[in-house]
């Protein structure tokens, strides 16, 4: 696959920063297998591209970051559809986000909810916009995100407030996010492109073998959660098709509040 036949993801090039747009705005940039595949090349041809510094995660439109899987594909289809290799590669966007060696700026221009939050917490640093709205979601439509989502959400922000986060399904404010230390920086909507490329423009002045090496220390500290991520990718698939977790993708899809009541037993 090459760029040119990219659908849902949009690459350019800019002065020394890569911008990787999710772009499927009429699904608020929730993906699909493709995307990921899609984004997965993405980050490697900015690995591979000499002339690159910096690397930025973004959304489409001004409504939506990214919102995670696409819960409609998978309720029409029972998973997240067709892909490259025949799986559905998010813990490989998972990985590369953290293996390549160049700073990854999230740009979060709204919604960052469920998957999306994680993406955004995978990032190694993040942006957003004043209009931006960060929470998680996966409870609520029998999933979840274990491994990177839970255990890097905690050392960001500490055990209470990830379990608040996962256990609640609430919606938090960027303020609230940057209090916390979710986000570095709130900027209004309009200055968020020109707030990223400013912060690129400062971290191509360092030495790149400096960061590289600087990224790959703080990576070790956390790397064990990739294998409890795997661990926790195998009961999602077996939890996936269980009737709890159907109940959950079909209220959503249907607007209404899940019943997980029958399923609350010893």
């Amino acid at each position: 696959m090459k760029t040119d036949e990219f659908t849902d993801v949009t690459y350019e090039v800019e002065n020394g920063l890569a911008t990787i747009t999710i772009n499927r705005p009429d699904r608020y940039n929730a993906f699909r297998a493709r995307t990921v595949d899609e984004l997965v090349l993405g980050f490697k041809l900015a690995w591979a591209d000499d002339t690159v510094g910096t690397i930025c995660l973004t959304g489409a439109g001004d409504k939506a970051f990214c919102t995670g899987g696409d819960q409609k594909q998978r309720m029409e289809s029972g998973d997240y559809g067709p892909s490259e290799s025949g799986l559905f590669e998010v813990d490989a966007l998972h990985r590369v986000i953290r293996d390549v060696p160049k700073p990854v700026i999230a740009a979060v221009n709204g919604f960052a909810i469920g998957g999306g939050h994680v993406l955004h917490l995978l990032c190694d640093l993040t942006i957003s916009a004043d209009t931006a709205v960060f929470g998680q979601n996966g409870p609520r439509v029998g999933s979840f995100d274990a491994g990177f989502g839970t255990g890097l959400m905690a050392r960001a922000i500490g055990e209470k407030r990830a379990r608040e986060i996962w256990f609640l399904c609430r919606k938090y404010s960027p303020q609230q996010a940057e209090a916390w230390g979710l986000v570095n920086k709130v900027v209004p909507a309009d200055q968020l492109k020109a707030e990223v490329r400013a912060w690129a423009g400062e971290i191509m002045q360092l030495s790149p073998t400096a960061l590289k090496v600087l990224k790959q220390s703080f990576n070790t500290d956390t790397e064990h959660f990739a294998a409890i991520g795997q661990m926790a990718y195998s009961a999602l698939k077996l939890f996936g098709e269980s009737a709890e977790a159907q109940e959950g993708i079909t209220a959503f899809n249907e607007k209404r509040k899940p019943d997980f009541a029958s399923y609350r037993s010893h």
